[in-house]
């Protein structure tokens, strides 16, 4: 357990205390006296199943203490690093060369101005859990909680592993490239760390047929991962097969995959081995005219050997990225330049996931979206490819990215509740790069029972709390611990 550690009166003082005493209390979210019994009673304290995250498999396997606050908190955070921007502070505090201590101190100079953004939830819930701390940040105190939570970082259990034990995380599926070795994978099943540690797998490179001399350079890096040299599709998809059985035998059970849209191979399928060898021998004239139909015909091979081997596969659609071309030269991808795109999605995703059912081939399945408009949709086509024998077969996966906050991920609840079975949702997944952002778990959960609790309080649901907390505790819990196939 980890306690609270106040900060010096001072520093009280100056962050008008009745306010900071009322915010984030044991009822944060929680509205009515149903929604606290369900989150207190059934929804808190449950293990998280993180089947879906961006964070590292080398620091986890080395399990070294994170140098500072900045290195734990701020590095490689893109929502902190867009409302900075917003602020207008100079990028050397955001990616560039200032000082650790210095970036600290400007993020909790733009903190108190990030109110009603999610960041400011989640930047205070992160703060207390673990940290103990339960000032609210600003510039006034950034120095005392850097240096406090500097200090607390040198303790043992503030490890990535041991964070991930204070969490009850028992099982973290990372993203990993075909071309990974996973070799820290091997390292942290080989440990006595009880939290399993999963691969999963995300060709979206290998689908990049328009990359130019990128896509050459990786699919060279493919032909020696697997020992299989790329001079066709039928050998590029050997390859993948090769990858594919090789993190299949490191515990690997699920893939993913970041889109605008699913494509199809449509028109032009019979052109793509020409297509293809030209692209290998350096010929770019008519990648971008095939990119889908070469990117449709590989990603439905790909998902027979996922379906073949047990997988459950995920598609991450609707980013549109690296819009500020400038700032891309700069800083690179990923780096909070990407935003929400408005692609035309219901009809390929239909035609794709069809050409699969249809062969019997179609395996378990989550879909993520990230336009508003689109939630409906998304929750629509689920109900269309579910199985008899499998609960849940086909998962309008959580609120993601720019959706997971208060208000986006209620409509993704509602969609799914009024277009399918709330009762079978899989629930909640951090998709991030910081051991910090298990809150979100408890942010999920927060909401989740009040909105159970409002309903039962309007009259809208029966109060059987016994059978309302059990669906709350599926949804937390137990629908992902039997979804997917670790066991």
């Amino acid at each position: 357990m980890i306690h609270n550690t106040p900060l010096p009166t001072s520093a009280k003082e100056a962050l008008y205390p009745q306010v900071a005493n009322s915010f984030l209390s044991e009822d944060f979210l929680l509205q009515t006296e149903t929604a606290r019994r369900l989150y207190h009673d059934y929804a808190q304290g449950l293990p998280i199943i993180d089947y879906h995250c961006h964070l590292s498999p080398e620091v986890i396997a080395k399990n070294e203490n994170f140098a500072n606050m900045t290195q734990i908190w701020l590095a490689g955070d893109h929502y902190k690093w867009r409302a900075l921007r917003t602020l207008g502070f100079d990028e050397r505090f955001i990616t560039g060369d200032a000082s650790d201590e210095d970036k600290f101190v400007k993020w909790a100079e733009a903190l108190p101005y990030t109110m009603r953004n999610p960041l400011y939830h989640w930047a205070h819930m992160e703060l207390k859990n673990p940290f103990g701390i339960t000032e609210l940040l600003s510039g006034r105190n950034a120095l005392e909680v850097y240096g406090l939570g500097n200090r607390l970082l040198q303790q043992p259990n503030f490890t990535p592993q041991g964070l991930l034990e204070h969490f009850k995380v028992e099982m973290v599926g990372t993203t990993d490239d075909p071309v990974d070795n996973l070799a820290y994978h091997q390292q942290i099943a080989a440990s006595s760390l009880e939290v399993k540690v999963l691969p999963s797998f995300r060709p979206d490179k290998a689908l990049n047929l328009s990359g130019g001399t990128a896509y050459r350079q990786y699919l060279q890096q493919l032909s020696e991962a697997s020992e299989i040299t790329i001079t066709s599709i039928d050998t590029l998809l050997e390859a993948l097969q090769q990858r594919v059985n090789f993190f299949h035998e490191n515990g690997c059970r699920i893939a993913d995959h970041g889109l605008s849209y699913l494509p199809l191979a449509g028109k032009g399928a019979g052109n793509l081995e020409k297509v293809f060898v030209a692209v290998l021998n350096g010929n770019d004239e008519e990648a971008t005219s095939y990119q889908d139909a070469f990117s449709g015909f590989v990603l439905l091979e790909l998902c027979k050997m996922y379906s073949q081997k047990g997988w459950v596969q995920q598609f991450h659609l609707g980013a549109l990225r690296n819009t500020n071309s400038r700032m891309l030269q700069v800083n690179g991808p990923d780096t909070g330049y990407d935003s929400i795109g408005d692609f035309p999605q219901t009809e390929t995703m239909a035609a794709f996931f069809n050409e699969l059912e249809r062969t019997g081939q179609l395996a378990k399945t989550i879909i993520y979206n990230l336009n508003p408009a689109d939630n409906a949709a998304f929750a629509a086509m689920v109900g269309n490819f579910q199985s008899s024998g499998v609960k849940g077969k086909m998962q309008f996966g959580s609120a993601w990215w720019f959706l997971d906050q208060l208000d986006g991920m209620k409509a993704q609840m509602d969609a799914l509740s009024n277009m399918g079975l709330i009762s079978c949702f899989i629930g909640m997944l951090t998709d991030s790069r910081s051991f910090l952002s298990y809150s979100r778990h408890e942010y999920f959960r927060r909401l989740l029972c009040n909105i159970f609790g409002n309903d039962i309080e309007q009259g809208m649901l029966p109060a059987d709390l016994p059978w309302v907390g059990k669906l709350v505790q599926d949804i937390c819990y137990y629908n992902a611990k039997n979804y997917f196939p670790f066991h």
